[in-house]
């Protein structure tokens, strides 16, 4: 039997994702989310528009998208109600975050050089993307006050780098999706994915069916940092 009901949030489970960005003075910031879905080799990710990873996506172009294990939600807890904006906005402040500059050394993740960008990865991450903003989208275009609240920022990867255990055998340019136990978010609460169900139809399909031009356009980035 349904009920009708009115929740605060429609936040039914996505994966954490973990953003890099650097700061201003060079330092860097880190940032945990759920808001995100793919397409691709693109993502949009949806963020509060006064949190400080969205002021560095759109003022330096990039980032690195992190994705956490089920395996790591102690560390990525550690960075709940923290915030990289000085002063706290508003919003946050009332929901009883806290400023924090140093992410890294609050949660203990370790960040690591990229290859096409200046953000960095975190080492104790499966899969670490390094990507570019390609665009800002609108949301609520009849509201006037969530639509102030809200970035919808969409990424293009540059580059994918997995732990080797998660790669699938004999399949080098595959992720395997046993072996791979993402941390997910479900109304604000850790989950980690349990066994497979069922083989899918889907599955069918071969991978390489679904490659698209950004993966050459990928290919094409220099893999050094370029000098500045």
């Amino acid at each position: 039997m349904h009920v009708t009901i009115e929740p605060g949030i429609l936040y039914f489970g996505t994966p954490v994702v973990l953003i890099s960005t650097v700061n201003e003075d060079g330092s860097f910031n880190l940032a945990p989310m759920s808001s995100a879905f793919w397409l691709g080799w693109r993502c949009v990710l949806g963020l509060a528009a006064t949190s400080k990873t969205p002021q560095n996506m759109l003022r330096t172009g990039e980032c690195v998208l992190n994705l956490p294990s089920a395996a790591l939600a102690g560390m990525v807890d550690r960075l709940a109600l923290t915030t990289g904006s000085d002063p706290v906005p508003e919003g946050k402040r009332q929901r009883g975050y806290r400023h924090e500059r140093d992410k890294f050394g609050l949660s203990g993740f370790t960040a690591i050089p990229s290859e096409t960008v200046r953000a960095p990865r975190v080492r104790e991450c499966p899969v670490q993307l390094e990507a570019v903003v390609e665009a800002v989208h609108g949301l609520a275009q009849d509201d006037d006050v969530l639509r102030a609240r809200t970035k919808l920022i969409e990424v293009r990867i540059q580059r994918v780098h997995v732990d080797q255990s998660i790669v699938m055998d004999g399949e080098p340019n595959r992720v395997d999706p046993d072996k791979w136990h993402p941390l997910i978010m479900s109304f604000q609460e850790f989950y980690g994915l349990g066994p497979k169900l069922r083989p899918s139809q889907l599955g069918t399909i071969p991978e390489t069916q679904y490659r698209g031009p950004d993966i050459e356009r990928a290919r094409g980035v220099n893999r050094a940092l370029a000098a500045e």
